[in-house]
């Protein structure tokens, strides 16, 4: 059985030069078509959109598990970043998620993408694919939303141009988390928080920083403070 979930927000994304966030690059917004085996329905988190209806699956934590094996094979450093980073600060998966964000340095950029075109991914294409922000993805939907960083003298992750101020912040990779029975590199909790402010947030995002606020002692940001 199939189904189509309409989506309309943006996802967080590293923050600007000015010092707010901005949208994620990630192709989010539009239609997320997802394969549900039908028992499940009843356990799926409707998390981001609405049950419309046909077509791909999600990436999986064994998916995720298995890219990370992969990338440790071929001595490719990544950090985990988006709603998997999320999951990962909390120790468990908490909902379902249409893809891997993934922040990876330049020079690394050869080596995962020939391994995993070895594996069958090709680019997906989207309007605003570029060297420093593209997908990978399968014929069984699994999708890989790589961020490419070059580390500046501040110890920042730049992604593209300077001049267009978009990073990772000195110090937001240092983050410890777990995936399965997994360590792993990904965005810190207080950084996560911070990416998810400064857009139209909505419930779904309420619900992913809550848990990081809660978890971590970590002040709830002004943007979130009508849904308390």
């Amino acid at each position: 059985m199939v189904f189509v979930f309409e989506t309309g927000r943006a996802c967080p994304s590293p923050a600007s030069s000015e010092g707010s966030e901005k949208p994620l690059p990630s192709g989010s917004g539009g239609v997320t078509t997802v394969l549900i085996h039908p028992a499940s329905l009843d356990e799926l988190p409707q998390r981001h959109g609405t049950l419309v209806g046909v077509s791909r699956p999600r990436m999986r934590q064994g998916d995720v598990l298995e890219f990370l094996a992969l990338m440790e094979r071929t001595g490719v450093r990544v950090w985990v970043d988006g709603g998997w980073a999320v999951d990962a600060c909390l120790g468990s998966q908490t909902r379902a998620h249409a893809d891997l964000d993934i922040a990876v340095q330049e020079h690394d950029v050869p080596a995962a993408t020939a391994a995993l075109r070895g594996r069958g991914y090709r680019p997906v294409p989207r309007p605003d694919t570029s060297a420093w922000n593209f997908v990978l993805g399968d014929d069984g939907g699994r999708q890989i939303d790589f961020h490419v960083i070059v580390f500046d003298e501040n110890g920042d992750g730049v992604l593209g141009p300077p001049e267009n101020g978009h990073r990772y912040p000195a110090g937001s990779l240092t983050g410890a988390g777990r995936i399965g029975e997994r360590q792993v590199n990904c965005v810190t909790p207080e950084w996560l928080v911070r990416f998810h402010t400064g857009y139209a947030v909505d419930a779904d995002d309420w619900a992913d920083v809550s848990a990081l606020c809660e978890r971590f002692a970590i002040p709830v940001p002004e943007d979130y403070q009508r849904f308390r």
